[in-house]
Formats: C-alpha cells, structure tokens, sequence
C-alpha cells in the first residue's frame, strides 16, 4: 500500500526504521522539510498529515501508509504560492529561511485546529469559539523555534492570512 506525498503515490521504504523526514528527504528528494534538531523540539520538520501537523523527525515513514502528506513543495497551487507562503515574504517572516517551510506547515495544521475549536493552554473559555488573538498564535506556534528572531513577522503573516480567510479577503491557511 502506497502513500500519498503533494499529491502522488509514493511506495513506502523497504527499511521500517526509515523516520518520515528522512524518507522525504532522502528517497524522494523533498528537502523543503528541514532536519534541525532530529528529537522533535524545534519544529523545522514539521508537515501536515490528513491536514494535521506533525514532527516527521519522531514518525516512521512506514505508520504513514495509505494516509496523505503534504510537505511545503505541496502547497503551491499551479505555481502560485500559498496565501501564508506570501504573507511570510511580505511580512518577513523569515531571516536565514530554515525553519520556515515547518513554521508553515505548522501554522496551516494550527489553524485547522482552532477552526475545529481546540484549546491551547492559554485558551480562556474552553466552551467559547476560540479566537485566535496574538497570544493565542504566539503560544500555538511555540514548538516551531526561529532561531534567527522573526517571530514577529510571523505572527503576522499568520495573523494576515487568518483574517484574510475569514473575511474573505484570499484563500485561507486551513
């Protein structure tokens, strides 16, 4: 049984040790998704799996079969970029660009975890739709390190898009 990688089938490695970062990495030469500190703290790893973020340093790529990932080379849309891709030149978002590719993988999987109203630690009324204020963002976003310091333009990259979304504006992160 085959997985689904941006899109296209893709045979499992034949070696189940392999992690899923190094299968993409290494096997399909998808190298947007970044190694950085190969133990799941810092989030440059990070892609979406049935739209959910996880650390493809800690997952084997064999317990991916028959699921859909998608890395940062999946998320252009004919050539265009995704409307987070965007705000992070626009607002940059990056300095040295490492972490990038998992800062938006990450905040895609974020924002389709406060659509479906999952509470961060910081989330006030657990009962209430969460809004997704600075703080909420900052904390949702605090496994992905930047080691270069824009965290500000960050947040607001994510900021922008997720209210593009919802108001209309451009196609949304989620």
């Amino acid at each position: 049984m085959s997985m689904i990688i941006n899109g296209a089938a893709a045979e499992p490695p034949v070696d189940p040790r392999v992690s899923l970062l190094d299968f993409l990495r290494e096997h399909l030469h998808l190298t947007g998704t970044k190694k950085g500190c190969n133990q799941g703290a810092c989030g440059a790893c990070t892609v979406l799996v049935d739209g959910e973020r996880i650390l493809s340093c800690l997952a084997l790529a064999v317990q991916y079969t028959g699921r859909s990932i998608t890395t940062i080379e999946g998320l252009s849309t004919d050539g265009a970029l995704h409307p987070l891709q965007q705000a992070f030149i626009d607002h940059d978002g990056f300095q040295c660009g490492y972490c990038t590719p998992g800062q938006i993988c990450s905040a895609i999987g974020m924002a389709s975890e406060a659509k479906r109203g999952l509470p961060s630690h910081i989330t006030a009324d657990l009962s209430a739709f969460v809004t997704l204020t600075r703080e909420e963002l900052q904390e949702r976003m605090s496994g992905n390190l930047c080691r270069c310091g824009a965290h500000n333009g960050i947040i607001d990259a994510i900021a922008q898009t997720i209210d593009a979304e919802r108001t209309g504006v451009a196609e949304g992160v989620a």
